[in-house]
Order: structure tokens, then C-alpha cells, then sequence
């Protein structure tokens, strides 16, 4: 009765927080998930009787305190109950990225030891099984779906649906131990083990308190005024942080429904049905989004492009300032209301974004131009600065305060300041507890006093507290000549055109900047097929003579705009290559997220560089691949190398 009394105060863990929900929000929606085209639910109440059944199941099946359990799979319901049961029984949720090859998979459950795996299907399972003879301590592996699993050796081998059925079974005989577990469990009990990206080495696996986690869902839903009544999809990998604080922090504090689409493939479609009313993106979706967009007016008939650009440019001039309540003239507000009759409504329903209140992109910095598109739409999309380390929040943009060129303000409970270098600190109720089995890296990211280094470099404006980032603290360098070179400030820019998927610049110790291109297959080849340009593989069409001079017009055009900054004009790119494969996590170039490796890219492509430097017109080389089911291979190409116009700065600052 007491633990009850507790929940009811706000709880001290998620499983707390889900007794409290069952009572207060029984007969609200907690889950739906999309399968075979239909959409299932699941209450408040449903979820608890789900998830103990699961917890029952783990203790009958050996699960101790402080065992770890790694969670593989994609959003699903289930997997999110066994991440909430794991937690019930005292043991520690362990989520895995779904995308991981077998080899990324035995460093985690290798290094956290997990005794127990649970995986969404057959492939995760023969991931697994592939790499099991280097873990000691694995012993037991459930599967949620069971296509393809009949043959399969049962011996250490259980059924989700089974696990759940013994333990509804052994109710009687465990439900006390249930209840001694989870009463044992408090503010300070390790609620789930998150590994970082891994940019420069080794995942580390970042323990994170139920302190950690409710006190930044308690303050974030606060800050923007979360309620059960939202809507969420569930989209983003499970092993991300973002993920966890948005489908079960966020979502078990204010009792709101996480919906989990069908797949991948039918992420929009399912996106448009639900209508989120709070929506959690990296940049990588919205930039996905925004080509889309383009890539359908493209094959749009002329009114309609001469339509939707006409009144583009004028949401692009008034409608950030009408969403933040800013005035605005009668005849632009009348205007803009005709805008989002005609184009910014049905591009909305299109995008899935209608009911959208609030919208958050965080996970790496986003393109100006592209956070200005959606907030001219009336989206109100801000920028959220976090890392694993922090439980996701440092800072947020308050309404009224969102601009592009900033953060926002230090997150409730948050401090920040700035170190002589000009790195990011902060510290708050979210900072994590240690790296686990790594105690060297703790006291090198955590100092005593509990002050975190980011890795970012940034400054506090005066005047308005807003939180500036320029870079990566170990990427932000100096050009030959002094001046500052800050490669993610045009990488970004460069991104914002449809046809760019991903850049990387070079510079830092040169006396110029030059840059690596991969063009947006999906993009690029909607323009191939729409002019008749016929093309065999990714390599050909990267490298034809009008895909190299359009990219090369977009570097151009990004040359005149960084040369408007005076701080950063000396990172004007004076030379780039087009790729002839897109960088990839498989082949270690990308982490899970989508960052870029830059060190891995700068080892790997070293003749390319070289090439870029030295003047070449050309460059041969060879590349090793990895294919989708692990073999290894290699790709051959003659890279052109081609020149771009810069603005001469001293020019423009005499003409000033």
C-alpha cells in the first residue's frame, strides 16, 4: 500500500511509474502498434498485465538482480514491455541497435555480459547465434516473432508469447518475489544501459539512474507541457537515447500512447494515420523529408510549382514570426492563410505533421535553411542540444525564443559554462552515473563536482543566455592562415540541397578547404529518369558530367554564403570529389546515428584527400566494402576532381 501511495506521489522507477498509470490512466491508450495494415491497442492497465506476465516469466526463467538483458528489435511494443520488465525484476535493459552487424553485437553483449538476450525476429536471432560461442555469459534467447524459428535448437531457445504464458502460470509462485524486486528499486537503481555512438573508438556503455531518467522526463514535459493526451510515433532506434527518453521516460511520466508503425517501409503512411501531436526527428528525417518534398514538385505540372514556390517564399518571410506570435501585417497574415489553404496544409497532412504542437530535432546540428522551411510551414519545430551522457537534455528553445543559430536556453535544472578553450560543460539531476567497466573515461568526461565535458565548442550570448554550438570541440581547428575552420558549419549548408546526402570537409592545418560529396540516390535518380539519362549502378551516376556540375553549382552557391561570415569565410571549399559509394556504418564510416567517422573517412580515403591537395585533375582508387551479410568486398573508380569558385575575401571586405 505504501509503494502505491508512492506512485501516486510521481514514483521512484519506471516500473513505479507504471503502477501509477494502470490506476490513474487504466483505460487510456498505452500502445498501438500496426500490423498487417490493422492498428492494435493496448491500455494502461493491458500494458502492466503484459508486462508482468513477462517479469513472472523472467524470474522463472533465472533472471537475478543486476543481470543485464540486451533488447534487439525494432519499435514494438513487446520490446518496449521487456525493456520495463527487465527493469521489474531488478535486472538492467540493455537495447542494441537492430541495424548492427554480428561483430558490433558481441563487443555489447560481450562487454556488458548479458545472461539474457531478447530479439524482435529471426534475423537478430542468427546475429546472435552467429557470435554466441564469445560469450561466457549468454545462456537464454526469446524471440518475439516466430517465422522461420521451428528448427531451431529449443534447448536455450524460448518464445516470447511462451515466457509470458509460464510465467502467468507460475503466478502464484512469484508474484511475491515480484513485488520484493520492484519495491527494492529507487531513485538511485540503474534503470538502463545506453551505448554511445562510438565517433572515435569503442562504444561505452552509459549507465543511466531512474534518477536520471524521471527527474529529465519530469522537467521536460513540464517545459513544453506534455500530457497523457499525446501522440508519438515510435520510429527512432531503440539503443538511442533520444528513443528511450521520448517512448518510455517522457511517455511513462505523462501517461501519453507511443505508436509503433508496421515497418520501416511504411513509416510516412503510418506517421500521416497517427498525426502526432509531439514529434521527435535527428536531422537525417527532416533533411529525408525535405527531399521528398522536392522530389514531387519536380514532377509537379508548371502552375503547381509556380504555386508552391510563389507561396514558399512568402511563409519563408512571415511565417516563423506568425508562429511565435511576432506581428505581422493584415494583408502577409492574409496572405499566409491563403498559403496554408493552397500549399502548407496539404504539404503538412502530406508530411504527416498537422497536429504536430511540438516538434524536436536534436542528435547532430541541423541546416539553418532546413529548420527555417518547416517552422515557415507553421511547424513548431525547435532544436534540442543533448547527448546520452546528459539523459538527453542541456539545453532547449523555449516559444517565442527558437532561432537557427542557437540551442536555446540551459534545460530546467541544467548549468552550463564554458571552459578557456571554449568547450561545452554542464551539469544536471541528468548527468549519467559512469561509463560502465570504464573508469578512466568517467573521471576524463566527469570531474568530482559532477561538471560533463560535451566535446562541443560553443559560447553563451550575452543578452538573451542562448547557447551557441560551432562545432566539435576536437573537429573546430585553425586554417594555415589562422582563421577559424569549422567543417559541420558548411557540411550543413551543403546538406540543405536535396541532391547532397552527406558531406565531409577537410581543412583543419591547410591553407583550404576541400570536401568529400555523396549525392541522394533517391533524389539524383528522380532527375536521371525525368531527363532520360540512363545509369547502371550509384558509381555511374555519381560521377556523369551533370550530376558533377549541378554539385558543383551547390558548392558554389554555398561559397558566396560562407563567405558572408566573416569568422568563417576561410572555409569556402576550393576543391571536392563526388564519391563513388555512399559512407556507411557497415563499413565503419558512419556510427548507428549517422555521424560521420571523421578519422576512419581521413584513414580510409587518404589517396582521395591527397588528390585533392595536390592538385590533380583525377584520382584511381580502391575501396573495401561490406555487403549485408558480411562479406567483404571491393569497389574500383576513377574519381574526378573537380574546382570551385570562392569568393575572395579580402575582395569583399574591400568592397565593404
Amino acid at each position: 500500500m505504501a509503494q502505491t501511495q508512492t506512485c501516486s506521489g510521481g514514483g521512484q522507477s519506471v516500473p513505479a511509474l507504471l503502477e501509477r498509470n494502470a490506476v490513474k490512466f487504466a483505460d487510456r491508450p498505452a500502445y498501438r502498434e500496426k500490423e498487417f495494415g490493422i492498428w492494435q491497442s493496448w491500455t494502461w492497465a493491458d500494458t502492466a498485465a503484459e508486462i508482468e506476465a513477462l517479469a513472472l516469466g523472467l524470474i522463472n526463467l533465472g533472471v537475478n538482480e543486476g543481470d543485464f538483458i540486451a533488447v534487439i528489435g525494432r519499435n514494438r511494443p513487446y520490446l518496449y514491455w521487456s525493456i520495463v520488465a527487465a527493469q521489474s525484476v531488478g535486472a538492467i535493459p540493455v537495447p542494441l541497435y537492430q541495424d548492427a552487424v554480428a561483430e558490433e553485437m558481441a563487443y555489447v553483449l560481450g562487454h556488458c555480459g548479458a545472461r539474457f538476450v531478447i530479439a524482435g525476429d529471426q534475423e537478430q536471432v542468427d546475429k546472435v547465434i552467429e557470435v554466441q560461442d564469445q560469450l561466457h555469459q549468454f545462456e537464454h534467447l526469446i524471440y518475439l516473432d516466430a517465422r522461420g524459428m521451428r528448427k531451431y535448437d529449443h534447448s536455450h531457445l524460448h518464445q516470447y508469447s511462451h515466457v509470458q504464458e509460464q510465467g502467468r502460470a507460475a503466478r502464484d509462485e512469484f508474484t511475491a518475489e515480484l513485488d520484493r524486486r520492484r519495491a527494492r528499486l529507487d531513485y538511485d537503481s540503474t534503470c538502463v544501459m545506453l551505448y554511445t555512438s562510438g565517433t572515435t573508438g569503442k562504444p561505452k556503455g552509459v549507465v543511466l539512474s531512474n534518477r536520471n531518467v524521471i527527474e529529465s522526463a519530469r522537467s521536460s514535459c513540464a517545459f513544453d507541457g506534455l500530457t497523457e493526451k499525446e501522440e508519438i510515433l515510435a520510429y527512432l532506434p531503440m539503443a538511442w537515447v533520444g528513443d528511450f527518453i521520448f517512448s518510455i521516460g517522457q511517455a511513462y511520466w505523462a501517461g501519453f500512447c507511443v505508436n509503433c508503425p508496421e515497418s520501416a517501409d511504411t513509416m510516412q503512411t503510418d506517421l500521416r494515420e497517427i498525426g502526432p501531436t509531439y514529434f521527435f526527428a535527428p536531422p537525417r528525417v527532416f533533411e529525408t523529408q525535405l527531399t521528398n518534398v522536392m522530389i514531387r514538385m519536380e514532377d509537379a505540372g508548371a502552375l503547381k510549382q509556380r504555386m508552391f514556390h510563389h507561396y514558399m517564399e512568402h511563409a519563408r518571410k512571415v511565417g516563423p514570426a506568425i508562429l511565435d506570435g511576432k506581428p505581422v501585417s493584415a494583408a502577409d497574415r492574409l496572405k499566409y492563410r491563403i498559403g496554408d489553404t493552397l500549399v502548407y496544409g496539404p504539404l503538412k497532412n502530406t508530411l504527416g505533421l498537422s497536429n504536430v504542437r511540438v516538434g524536436y530535432t536534436a542528435g547532430e546540428a541541423i541546416g539553418p535553411e532546413i529548420f527555417d522551411f518547416y517552422r515557415s510551414l507553421g511547424i513548431n519545430l525547435k532544436q534540442l542540444y543533448g547527448q546520452t551522457e546528459a539523459t538527453v537534455f542541456i539545453t532547449v528553445q523555449p516559444d517565442g525564443e527558437v532561432r537557427s543559430d542557437t540551442v536555446g536556453v540551459p534545460a530546467p535544472g541544467v548549468e552550463l559554462r564554458i571552459a578557456d578553450s571554449g568547450e561545452v560543460f554542464y551539469r544536471s539531476p541528468g548527468v549519467f552515473v559512469e561509463y560502465y567497466k570504464n573508469p578512466e573515461s568517467t573521471a576524463d568526461t566527469k570531474d568530482p563536482e559532477g561538471w560533463v565535458a560535451t566535446g562541443d565548442a560553443g559560447f553563451i550570448e550575452e543578452g538573451t543566455g542562448h547557447l551557441r554550438i560551432i562545432d566539435r570541440a576536437k573537429d573546430v581547428g585553425k586554417m594555415a592562415d589562422g582563421s577559424l575552420f569549422a567543417p559541420k558549419y558548411v557540411e550543413n549548408k551543403l546538406k540543405f540541397y536535396p541532391s547532397i546526402l552527406e558531406a565531409v570537409v577537410f581543412g583543419n592545418g591547410r591553407d583550404q578547404c576541400t570536401a568529400f560529396i555523396n549525392i541522394d540516390l533517391a533524389a539524383v535518380g528522380n532527375w536521371a529518369e525525368r531527363n532520360n539519362i540512363a545509369y547502371a549502378s550509384y558509381q555511374e551516376l555519381a560521377g556523369h558530367r551533370q550530376v558533377m556540375d549541378a554539385i558543383q553549382a551547390h558548392v558554389e552557391e554555398v561559397n558566396r554564403s560562407v563567405a558572408e561570415d566573416p569568422m568563417l569565410s576561410g572555409c569556402q571549399v576550393h576543391r571536392f570529389v563526388v564519391l563513388h559509394k555512399e559512407l556507411d556504418a557497415d563499413d565503419g564510416e558512419m556510427t548507428r546515428t549517422r555521424k560521420v567517422r571523421r578519422r576512419i573517412v581521413e584513414e580510409k580515403y587518404h589517396d582521395i584527400i591527397t588528390a585533392l591537395y595536390d592538385g590533380s585533375a583525377e584520382v584511381s582508387t580502391v575501396t573495401e566494402v561490406t555487403y549485408e551479410d558480411g562479406r567483404k568486398g571491393s569497389i574500383s573508380a576513377t574519381l574526378e576532381v573537380r574546382d570551385a569558385a570562392v569568393v575572395p575575401v579580402a575582395q569583399k571586405v574591400a568592397a565593404e
